[in-house]
């Protein structure tokens, strides 16, 4: 793990639970940031990411636990009392000052003038792709260029920790692929640390070093992209990382599952870690092959057809339920299945992950 200077990581949280009157908005929640790294909270609304942003922030005190930054306990420290800064949404530009004039803003108060501060000024918004636009006023300029605006103003005064709440959730979608990519650009080169909070896990996956996936207050599972997506822990990281078709079963062997109403499928012994009983399997839909050729079968037929340009989409019905198929529009006229078409599915072992019982509480 790569931290700090003083061998901390950037932030640690303890323990830390926030309560809303009788509403438990972050459930003695724990993690550590390494430095340097992009960090992003993913989950749905209502489940704490944001509430555990401006925790860190300064802008929400934890009920309980401690925050540390370093090795600094800051719990009761106001925002403006600590090494982080926040890019939000909103932008929040001053609309009167020029580009300049807003990135200078917090040099300014911490008495930086003269050539200091017009070079710090004019080499941060040469990094965000803004150079020459120093004199226009924020009205001049389009959303993204705003946000760059924004990112700069708060990477001037490089924090210990920039914090990202839904930063590109105003952009239109090209836009926002776009900046999804510069933004990690832009942290490569800066080497500060970012906390990214997002609802979107096609952002999170893309700019993410280590993503904590939430629901109900607590981190649901802690990893890389593709740990996440190759490997969820629970059917609720395999539902909101993708597309996941999930087929209850029951453990039959060390490498075996019996799916319900199916046949007994292979998976690899690591995917099991020891459960036993009623599970679930889960496969991608690009995992799963229009055919036989790999190990794993069931048979099915096509209920509906979609072509969504890099893939086609197939529904097909199985006697274990309805599952997604993807397959990649190689060249013209590959696929060449259609609906009512009887076939095999099949899928490899490799590709097959395991979670706990469908039934199971939440």
């Amino acid at each position: 793990m790569t931290v700090g200077e003083n061998g901390n990581p950037d932030v640690r949280l303890v323990d830390v639970t926030k309560r809303f009157d009788d509403v438990v908005a972050v459930d003695r929640l724990s993690l550590e940031i390494e430095h340097g790294s992009f960090y992003a909270l993913l989950g749905p609304s209502g489940c704490g990411k944001t509430t555990t942003l401006r925790m860190i922030g300064g802008f929400e005190q934890p009920t309980e636990g401690e925050i540390y930054l370093g090795d600094a306990e800051v719990s009761s420290l106001p925002a403006y009392k600590r090494d982080v800064n926040t890019v939000f949404q909103s932008y929040a530009l001053f609309p009167h000052l020029s580009i300049f004039e807003n990135v200078a803003f917090g040099l300014r108060r911490r008495s930086i003038r003269g050539q200091t501060l017009t070079g710090q000024v004019n080499e941060i918004l040469r990094l965000v792709g803004l150079e020459g636009m120093g004199k226009r006023k924020p009205s001049q300029l389009s959303g993204g260029q705003q946000q760059r605006v924004a990112l700069a103003r708060a990477l001037v005064n490089k924090p210990r920790v920039l914090l990202l709440d839904e930063p590109l959730g105003a952009l239109d979608l090209k836009l926002r692929k776009q900046m999804q990519l510069e933004l990690k650009g832009i942290q490569h080169d800066i080497d500060i640390t970012f906390v990214h909070v997002t609802h979107d896990q096609e952002e999170a996956m893309t700019m993410a070093d280590k993503i904590a996936v939430m629901n109900h207050g607590r981190i649901e599972q802690l990893g890389t992209p593709t740990e996440l997506y190759e490997t969820p822990a629970t059917a609720f990281v395999a539902g909101f990382l993708g597309v996941s078709n999930l087929i209850p079963g029951t453990v039959s062997s060390s490498d075996t599952v019996q799916l319900r109403r199916g046949p007994e499928v292979r998976v690899r012994p690591e995917a099991l870690q020891g459960r036993t009983g009623e599970v679930a399997v889960g496969i991608r839909p690009e995992k799963i092959a229009l055919g036989e050729g790999q190990s794993n079968t069931l048979d099915g037929t096509i209920v509906e057809e979609a072509y969504v340009g890099v893939a086609t989409q197939y529904i097909v019905e199985t006697a274990c339920g309805r599952l997604t198929v993807y397959r990649q529009n190689a060249s013209p006229g590959l696929n060449g299945a259609s609906p009512g078409q009887r076939l095999t599915l099949s899928w490899s072992p490799d590709s097959t992950f395991v979670v706990d019982s469908l039934e199971g509480p939440e």
